[in-house]
């Protein structure tokens, strides 16, 4: 593989899904060709990093603005079944959901840049954040206070007293 090759792939387009790991692995070349990517026609984003206060009605007038909007799950706490910072939302168009994320990931939803990834289609139950304590992952071990969030993370809060912030 030449030197060029290489380094080929970090001036590829960010709007197109990667090919990396059709090169990876020569042996593997063939597989992957014939297995479809599943994010290749994606119509559904991931969108994270939202506020737990942010509205679906919020959430619908910007990202409606890329396309219509076929539907939008918001992501759920698994006990308390209360908004947990992250949505699907599912466009019409591969297109639609490609143009928008780029051009609304990284712009701000109520102060909060907003993170969107492809999705390869919201399944039931993946509205549910997979943290131990019902909200998503990465709100149990983060260490900063973050009110958009529900403050410090959880498994930093469930250690301490209520009332002891004010120690």
């Amino acid at each position: 593989m030449s030197h060029h090759q290489q380094h080929q792939s970090t001036v590829e387009r960010l709007d197109r899904p990667s090919t990396y790991y059709d090169k990876s692995s020569k042996r593997n070349r063939d597989d992957a060709a014939n297995k479809e990517d599943p994010l290749r026609d994606a119509t559904t984003l991931y969108v994270g990093n939202l506020s737990f206060y942010t509205t679906e009605e919020q959430i619908h007038e910007l990202f409606s603005k890329c396309g219509e909007i076929k539907r939008l799950v918001m992501g759920l706490d698994r006990f308390a079944k209360t908004p947990c910072g992250f949505c699907f939302v599912e466009y019409y168009t591969h297109e639609d959901a490609l143009d928008c994320m780029k051009y609304i990931g990284g712009t701000k939803l109520d102060e909060r840049i907003v993170r969107t990834d492809l999705d390869p289609g919201f399944k039931e139950g993946r509205q549910y954040g997979r943290g131990k304590s019902g909200g998503q992952v990465r709100d149990e071990y983060r260490e900063d206070y973050d009110a958009g969030r529900g403050g410090y993370g959880r498994s930093l809060q469930s250690g301490k007293e209520m009332g002891s912030e004010y120690d």
